[in-house]
């Protein structure tokens, strides 16, 4: 393990479902402080990537390295899997997911919601979790509603109170599935305002969107992927200002018309 080793590294990754063969190959890496927008159509493999790099799903071949830690497997194939639960764990907590669909816990209260894992996952002592929490439920503009249940908030406060979640887990880097795609454009906004002030902090992230205006602002790489490969990557500039591939030109000119 470096100082210089990236945060998330991804190496000729290969995922199925069965006979469906999902990711051919793919290959992600994302340094520190690097924002990293996953692009492409529905089915090309975007959302299956991001599970696989934070283990919530087994790939079938290639290298997962964590700050240079590779993971280690056991078996090949569709029987391998990772070898060390405590190594799994141990990267989970340091990779923040936040899903499509909030995931909240509809018996608690924002306030507890955040404060779960942090205190149940980590150990971390309940009242440096809870002034953690609050910190960060302030930060992504809902710190009014703690003592709020999920039902009572918006769908965009949802998504908010996932993403300070996600925070006070003090993780390495965030992963963010596509974290607007359950909201209309007025609360897509909000979501999308937070995601932005993280990416000007430095926050290392991986993001799969269907934003193509937002991965154009906040992206340091760009990968769009097509039928489980890497098509074309790059700058935000060099993919969304000058895209090479006829495919990526097509699916560009596709989401702009939309």
């Amino acid at each position: 393990m470096t100082e210089t080793a990236p945060v998330i590294q991804i190496k000729n990754l290969h995922k199925s479902f069965g006979q469906l063969e999902v990711l051919k190959g793919v290959d992600i890496t994302a340094h520190r402080g690097d924002v990293v927008s996953l692009i492409g159509s529905s089915g090309s493999g975007k959302s299956t990537l991001l599970r696989c790099c934070n283990l919530l799903e087994d790939s079938q071949q290639g290298e997962i390295l964590f700050n240079g830690e590779p993971v280690r497997w056991t078996g090949s194939g569709s029987s391998r899997r990772p070898a060390d639960p405590k190594q799994v764990l141990r990267i989970r907590t340091n990779l923040s997911m936040v899903f499509q669909q909030f995931n909240l816990w509809a018996h608690m209260t924002i306030l507890q919601n955040v404060m779960e894992a942090p205190i149940h996952v980590l150990g971390r002592d309940r009242a440096e979790v809870e002034e953690s929490a609050r910190r960060y439920l302030d930060k992504v503009g809902i710190g009014d509603k703690c003592d709020n249940y999920p039902a009572q908030l918006s769908g965009g406060q949802q998504q908010r109170a996932a993403i300070a979640r996600g925070l006070c887990m003090e993780p390495q880097a965030l992963l963010f599935d596509e974290p607007t795609s359950a909201l209309d454009p007025e609360l897509e906004q909000e979501v999308i305002k937070v995601i932005r002030d993280l990416a000007a902090e430095g926050r290392t992230m991986i993001i799969v969107t269907h934003d193509m205006k937002m991965a154009a602002d906040i992206s340091s790489h760009v990968i769009f992927l097509h039928q489980g490969l890497v098509e074309e990557e790059g700058t935000a500039e060099d993919i969304f200002a000058a895209p090479k591939s006829e495919r990526l030109q097509g699916f560009l000119s596709v989401t702009k018309a939309a």
